[in-house]
């Protein structure tokens, strides 16, 4: 059986999504809160893998169960009810992981047919909230919002990111990865401002390499501040160079919000696209 999770956590203390021996991860902190309910040695396959300090909202992750396992899903009722046993399963984790845990499971479900939380997705979808010097500070905010001290025009950085969409080599925006491809298509980059002041980007894509949302805020910060001209952040990705103006700014503002799912019948499709895109991309390499 293969279930769908739908998770979200305060990603300050954690290091990251992806278990890692001896360090406090919210893979390992899940596995662990899984073990105890149904036995074995149970594996989160995720959407997407968070960096340090990185939070979500919308994280998505799955899970395969074997016979023995199904059988040790938790029911709210006495039947045999298979759909309220997967269901009931994310109130037995919230459970284990007790009062006012930094990871929560919000959702479990049965996964369609050929769903993967990895390759079935066709977007992601990540905000990053930022506080200038005209934004009153929030201590209540601190912990997923930056702070800068300069003025920003967000009207700027807005221009900025619009020209930046499309099917593009983002190396310029990413730190490198051994035989990883950074071509990606970014689907959407916006900037605004809240009701309460923080500058707000929406960012999503089909994909996105390793910290490449926050060096692409930080090439937006740089044009905010007049530092870079609007059509450098262009100029910057096609000469796929990382320069010191664009730097990649802190995780505690960037939340993973969303992901996004071609209907059911496609999702096996699109699995094995993905999987047979990457695998063309490693052999390139």
């Amino acid at each position: 059986m293969r279930i769908r999770l739908d998770i979200a956590y305060d990603g300050t203390h954690f290091r990251g999504w992806a278990r890692q021996p001896t360090l406090r991860t919210v893979q390992g902190e899940l596995e662990e809160a899984l073990a105890r309910i149904v036995g074995g040695s149970p594996r989160l396959i995720v959407a997407g893998r968070t960096d340090a300090g990185v939070h979500a909202s919308g994280q998505v992750a799955h899970l395969d169960l074997d016979e023995a396992q199904v059988a040790r899903l938790p029911r709210r009722r006495r039947d045999d009810d298979e759909t309220d046993a997967v269901a009931a399963l994310a109130g037995r984790v919230r459970g284990v992981l007790g009062l006012y845990p930094d990871v929560t499971v919000r959702r479990t479900s049965r996964a369609p047919e050929g769903f993967d939380a990895r390759f079935s997705a066709v977007w992601r979808r990540y905000a990053y909230r930022l506080a200038d010097a005209t934004t009153a500070y929030d201590p209540l905010d601190r912990l997923r919002t930056t702070s800068l001290r300069s003025v920003l025009d967000v009207e700027a950085m807005d221009a900025a990111a619009s020209r930046l969409i499309g099917l593009h080599d983002f190396a310029a925006y990413c730190k490198a990865r051994e035989e990883a491809t950074t071509i990606r298509t970014l689907l959407e980059y916006d900037w605004r401002r809240g009701d309460d002041g923080v500058l707000v980007a929406n960012v999503r894509a089909d994909a996105f390499c390793h910290s490449m949302v926050r060096a692409l805020v930080g090439a937006c910060v740089a044009v905010g501040e007049g530092r870079i001209a609007v059509d450098d952040v262009v100029a910057i990705r096609d000469a796929r160079l990382r320069i010191p103006e664009t730097k990649v700014l802190a995780a505690r503002g960037l939340v993973l919000a969303e992901v996004g799912y071609p209907a059911d019948e496609l999702l096996a499709a699109r699995a094995e696209q993905t999987r047979n895109r990457r695998d063309a991309a490693d052999s390139a390499s």
